[in-house]
């Protein structure tokens, strides 16, 4: 790990300013600090950020719900009223790694996290993600990559926050510059599908501030993953839900996939198939077929195929439960 100036930021503005001349911002610091032990990432200067005004709260309203930036995962999965309003962001916060990393790890910090591909993550390959040519994982090692990729580059997105978020229809807000800009989740992520080298769409300087959910979305929701183990292991296969229920029937339905794709994957047609109906186990075998139609395993996964068919049927059966 080389040396590095750090400094807690007080605004912000002046976090951004910081940030410019090749610095990062670090919060819990779980993603960066690995990088920095792998000679990743070298930044002149690391900007607190996790103190920052407003960043630290969850705020329900009549209207929608804002969750600051440097909320813990923790606390997200514990928050009582939370868990009743949206209960799959509360699962999914509460499945991302250990207790431990939950304390500390937070809400901006997994959505903005790079990717976990080990080509990427291993200090003596230089892969397409890190400005190399060749996708190592596309004919070697894949048994966790993408099943879609629009990209040369096959690393999957592995938020689980990102997942559950994008059913709800929730935006993130962003300080870009001196002002805010507001980005949905389709757009927080876009960049990664049509950028090899991209995780997300945010810029060096941009940092998330907020998340805002509407309360609309908080009829029902559902997050479902299977790892390998039980606990403190990523998801081989994650599956967003949510829906209002009205008279037995689904209304504003979203059904999202994780670690599938370099974006949360969901499939409007499949949205759309499921809008107005009662959920039976064909209509739910016919949207999971929707969703999955696109599918293009690679040598190691094709085995996430059936995961995630099953994990769509059971999300959407969770709605109605």
């Amino acid at each position: 790990m080389k040396g590095f100036a750090y400094v807690i930021a007080q605004t912000p503005e002046s976090a951004v300013e910081l940030v410019r001349n090749q610095g990062r911002f670090i919060a819990g610091g779980i993603d960066l600090l690995g990088e920095l032990k792998e000679h990743i990432a070298e930044p002149r200067l690391l900007v607190n950020v996790k103190m920052l005004p407003g960043t630290q709260e969850v705020t329900p309203a009549a209207d929608k719900w804002t969750i600051g930036a440097s909320v813990t995962l923790a606390a997200l999965a514990a928050h009582a009223e939370l868990r009743r309003m949206f209960p799959g962001l509360a699962e999914a916060a509460g499945k991302v790694g250990s207790p431990q990393m939950r304390n500390v790890a937070t809400v901006g910090g997994n959505l903005a996290q790079h990717s976990r591909c080990w080509y990427y993550r291993h200090r003596d390959i230089r892969c397409l993600k890190k400005g190399g040519a060749t996708c190592y994982a596309r004919e070697g090692e894949n048994k966790y990559h993408s099943l879609f990729s629009g990209a040369t580059c096959i690393s999957p997105a592995v938020s689980n926050l990102a997942i559950v978020l994008t059913a709800l229809g929730a935006s993130v807000i962003v300080q870009r510059g001196p002002k805010e800009a507001t980005l949905t989740m389709a757009q927080l992520y876009e960049s990664a599908w049509e950028n090899p080298r991209a995780h997300h769409s945010l810029k060096p300087a941009d940092l998330i501030l907020r998340v805002e959910i509407p309360v609309a979305a908080g009829g029902r929701s559902a997050y479902l993953q299977v790892a390998e183990k039980s606990d403190f292991d990523w998801a081989l296969v994650s599956c967003a839900a949510a829906a209002r229920v009205e008279g037995g029937t689904l209304r504003g339905v979203r059904v999202v996939l994780g670690s599938v794709a370099p974006i949360p994957w969901q499939v409007e047609e499949a949205n759309a198939f499921l809008e107005g109906k009662a959920l039976t186990d064909e209509v739910a075998t016919k949207a999971a077929d929707l969703v999955m139609r696109d599918a293009e395993p690679l040598a190691h996964n094709a085995y996430k195929v059936p995961l995630a068919h099953t994990l769509v049927r059971r999300a959407l059966a969770k709605l109605v439960a």
